[in-house]
Parts: C-alpha cells; sequence; structure tokens
C-alpha cells in the first residue's frame, strides 16, 4: 500500500519456523523484533528460528519472524490471544522496532495468509488464486526507511509530479483487481505498474536486470515488491514457464524461489 492508495498483498510459501521453550535462564535474543514479543506477552524463554526468507529483501521477513514468534510463545505458556490480537500485538512491535514506519499489512497478512486488498483502513480477504509466480532476490540489501522518506522528499518538492504517479499507482490496483483471473492482463499491469515506482525512484539496476530477463523468458509480468531500492521482484508466470523464468534470475546472479500464494497464514507445525 503506497501514501494512503490501496494495495494487494499476499503470503507466499516460503515459511519462518520459530520454537519457543520455558526457560529458566533463556539467553536474550539478537533481534528487536523477538525481544519486544516476549516483552509484550509478559513471560522469557528460549527462542529457535529456522527462516526461508532472507532478512531486508522486501518480503515481509520481519513481519513473518514477529507473528510466529508471537503464536509459538501464545502456543508454549498458553496466553490463549486469538489471530487477530495477535496481528494487531505484531503491528505495533513492528511499529516500535521501525520507529513508526510499519505498515499492518506485512503482520495482517502473515498471520491469516492468502490475498487481501488493503483500502486506508479496511481489509478484504480476496478469493484464493492459482497465481504462478517466482520471486527473484537481488541480493542487494535495501532500506524502507531510506526508500519512503526518499519518496516523501520527491512528492513535497515536486507534489504536482509524484502525486499524479501515486494516483495513478492507486488506480492501478484497482483495474489489476479485476483481471484476477487474467494472468496476461494481470502481468501488463504489473509491469505499469513497476515503470511507476521507477518513476517515483525506487528502482535499482539488478532489480531491472532480473525483471528484463523474467520477461524475455516468458513471464507475463513482473514488478518490485517491497519498498525497493534493491530487495526483490515478482514475476508472474505461465506454469510451464516456471523454471525457465527462475533459470533466467539466477543466470543474472539472483536467487529465484519458484512459489504460489500461501493460505494459511501463521500454523502450528507438526513434530517429527
Amino acid at each position: 500500500m503506497v501514501y494512503g492508495k490501496p494495495g494487494v498483498a499476499m503470503a507466499i510459501k516460503p515459511r519462518v519456523y520459530v520454537t519457543v521453550r520455558k526457560s529458566r535462564n533463556p539467553t536474550r535474543p539478537k533481534s528487536p523484533y523477538i525481544d519486544e514479543c516476549f516483552r509484550r506477552m509478559g513471560v522469557r524463554g528460549s527462542v529457535y528460528v529456522h527462516s526461508q526468507l532472507q532478512s531486508s529483501s522486501g518480503l515481509g521477513s520481519s513481519a513473518a519472524v514477529t507473528v510466529a514468534t508471537l503464536c509459538a510463545i501464545n502456543d508454549e505458556f498458553e496466553i490463549g490471544r486469538t489471530r487477530d490480537e495477535i496481528a494487531d500485538i505484531a503491528f505495533n512491535i513492528e511499529k516500535k522496532v521501525q520507529n513508526g514506519r510499519a505498515s499492518p499489512t506485512d503482520t495482517y497478512v502473515s498471520t491469516n495468509g492468502g490475498m487481501v486488498l488493503i483500502t486506508g483502513d479496511s481489509k478484504r480477504r480476496l478469493p484464493p488464486q492459482g497465481l504462478q509466480l517466482v520471486v527473484g532476490n537481488t541480493l542487494v540489501p535495501h532500506s524502507t526507511a531510506k526508500m519512503v522518506e526518499q519518496v516523501g522528499s520527491l512528492q513535497k518538492k515536486h507534489p504536482d509530479v509524484a502525486n499524479p504517479i501515486i494516483d495513478a499507482i492507486g488506480a492501478l490496483t484497482l483495474a489489476a483487481l479485476h483481471s484476477i483471473n487474467n494472468p496476461k492482463e494481470l502481468g501488463q499491469y504489473m509491469d505499469m505498474n513497476n515503470a511507476l515506482l521507477e518513476a517515483l525512484g525506487v528502482g535499482h539496476p539488478t532489480s531491472s536486470k532480473l525483471m528484463l530477463a523474467a520477461r524475455a523468458s516468458g513471464a507475463y509480468g513482473a514488478k518490485i515488491t517491497g519498498a525497493g531500492g534493491g530487495g526483490c521482484i515478482i514475476a508472474l508466470c505461465p506454469r510451464r514457464a516456471k523454471s525457465r523464468v527462475a533459470g533466467a534470475i539466477e543466470a543474472c546472479e539472483g536467487k529465484a524461489i519458484i512459489t504460489t500464494i500461501d493460505t494459511d497464514g501463521a500454523r502450528k507445525e507438526k513434530h517429527d
């Protein structure tokens, strides 16, 4: 969601696994997010994290870690928080750690899974789609705060230029929703959306390289995901072209993840 405009967020298959155990003398977690989870829940324990997501990649990994840690604490200490309460606490933790810059989107989607349309303060779950996606990680770390600041200063300096671009991004999101069942059209909207994001200055040469490679090898469309300035891109593909697109991304020194939408959200895994 950009500057109060509608946005669509979705949960993807890679997961963050967090195990929490009651412990008399727990080691202090290195993550400010995990630290804050224990503080908010009012307990102390040991925590083990195994993540399939890279941090600072623009895939909402901090939200996933925060939500999974809260769920694990909730379960181990039998605190009885509901899913909605967990999403809410997770958002407040992100907001605190990120000095007020967090959006409730990542934590909501990490908790509930699926695909969600966010407009202002309202969230509407969209029917699950079998979208075939390839995520391309540029492996270029980026700073969300820096990107948000950059767009903010462009908006202040040239509101007559920046605001119409931001309005167009909002309009594109709603237009894309009408084509949600038509991957070819949806891909075109993703390409247009990306061009607008680049016009706002949040592109990166490595992202452009991965997106061009994805489109050239058969993707319907590709765009920056997250704050931009590095991080990840996401490509929408025909099922038969997924591994070709992934190969093209890897050939450009990116890291590819072939995935689809995860409708589950936070869940308790079975023990081996």
